[in-house]
């Protein structure tokens, strides 16, 4: 998850500051204080508050909350007027979810309901805001982090546009690429390059579980075997020799002098994405600034940064470290995602994001997605239900086709007796 200011993505509940996520789908805040966290939702001051007494708890890649679901009439200050009843949950409990130093006291989820807690019938903010104020089925964001050093303290800036896109916020043409599947923003990745050379992959490596564009995830995850490709990559084309394994895995800063700028040392990544013309991608290109990223100074004299990158088990997630280069407009309505250069990504008065295209997908498979994720929680319900009725048929069948010479074997002239009670428990030894 990354840090950005309430009063940047134009609104608030109160004085809270809300972390935006595409990657979950409840909007909750805190409902309590703590050591860290002396800004929350006193529910007994809210004369709107009506709690549902219904426990939620949602786990996240790296933290997780319990709280009490409810409900709580907003407003929303800029471009959309009046009030809104909308499903809110106050945290109780949380475990690595509120870290210290953070700004922010609650998270607002804008995926699909499926993901939403405990159940999918709990109708998200988004949803809510599309029914009650008839606003258009979309929203984009901007996330304005770029080159700014970084911490669990650090404030971003941004906006959240609701309902709309605002041209004030991007520059160029806008690309869209189809949504894939409607749980997250699940996209489709055709393939990678570094330094304007191809990985070679297969594009299912890519897409190997999901790809997702999550603004909650503060890195660019990539599975294991494009992450060790793109590190590879990397190390092959920069100018650093024996560069530090630590770096890369996350576990170690890398320092140079205050005089010194490393970016320019390292290669540009570029990620391809499916056109919404099948037979054509684009790529969306992010310049190392973005993914070397400095930190808070550790002494005087020197600079130091980390990685943007981390490896995942199978999930490949766009989050900040890639997001924070565009304006990205999740068209819900139309099941596409767009990308645009962001003016704010920009250090010096220098862009460190482009976007290019169309590109020929003759390269690349058909389709690099499968066309049934088993991850999705419905479709794993269902396929534990359909497992559960083949089991039990095939266990009866089994059943009927043992008994018959069970009883052969057991069952001889000396058996025969002339009660019939005596006959029926004899023969079930």
């Amino acid at each position: 998850m990354s840090e950005y200011e309430c009063y940047a993505l134009d609104f608030c509940i109160k004085s809270l500051n809300i972390l935006v996520d595409t990657g979950s789908s409840n909007f909750a805040v805190a409902g309590a204080p703590s050591v860290d966290m002396t800004s929350y939702f006193d529910t007994k001051k809210s004369s709107t508050y009506q709690s549902l007494g219904i426990e939620v708890t949602v786990k996240y890649t790296q933290g997780s909350w319990t709280g009490t679901l409810g409900t709580d009439v907003i407003t929303i200050p800029k471009g959309i007027n009046g009030t809104y009843t909308i499903n809110i949950a106050t945290i109780f409990q949380s475990e690595n979810f509120f870290l210290k130093g953070v700004k922010w006291q609650g998270i607002l989820g804008l995926a699909y309901s499926v993901l939403a807690k405990p159940s999918s019938s709990v109708e998200t903010f988004f949803d809510s805001l599309v029914r009650q104020a008839k606003i258009p089925n979309i929203f984009s964001l901007q996330m304005c982090g770029a080159g700014l050093p970084v911490s669990g303290s650090a404030a971003s800036e941004g906006s959240l546009i609701l309902g709309g896109i605002e041209p004030s916020l991007y520059e160029g043409e806008i690309w869209y690429t189809p949504i894939k599947a409607e749980w997250y923003y699940q996209v489709e990745i055709l393939k990678l390059e570094v330094a304007g050379q191809n990985l070679n992959l297969d594009c299912r490596e890519y897409n190997k579980e999901k790809a997702i564009v999550d603004s909650g995830t503060t890195l660019l995850r990539l599975p294991e075997k494009v992450f060790n490709a793109v590190v590879d990559a990397i190390g092959r084309t920069s100018l650093i020799q024996d560069f530090s394994p630590g770096f890369w895995a996350g576990a170690q800063l890398a320092c140079w002098d205050i005089t010194e700028e490393p970016w320019t040392m390292f290669p540009k990544l570029s990620i391809y994405l499916r056109n919404e013309n099948s037979s054509s991608s684009f790529r969306i290109t992010i310049l190392p600034q973005l993914y070397i990223q400095p930190v808070l100074e550790i002494g005087q004299n020197l600079n130091c940064y980390r990685f943007g990158i981390s490896s995942s088990a199978s999930t490949l997630v766009l989050g900040a470290t890639v997001m924070e280069g565009f304006y990205v407009i999740f068209d819900r309505a139309q099941k596409r995602v767009g990308f645009a250069v962001s003016p704010c990504a920009g250090v010096g008065g220098l862009p460190l994001s482009e976007i290019e295209g169309p590109f020929s997908t003759a390269d690349v498979a058909s389709n690099c997605v499968s066309t049934v994720s088993l991850h999705e929680p419905l479709l794993w319900i269902v396929s534990y239900a359909l497992m559960s009725f083949c089991g039990l048929v095939l266990l009866l069948l089994i059943i009927l086709l043992l008994l018959p010479s069970r009883f052969r074997h057991r069952y001889t002239e000396n058996d025969i007796v002339n009660d019939e009670s005596s006959l029926v428990q004899h023969r079930w030894k």
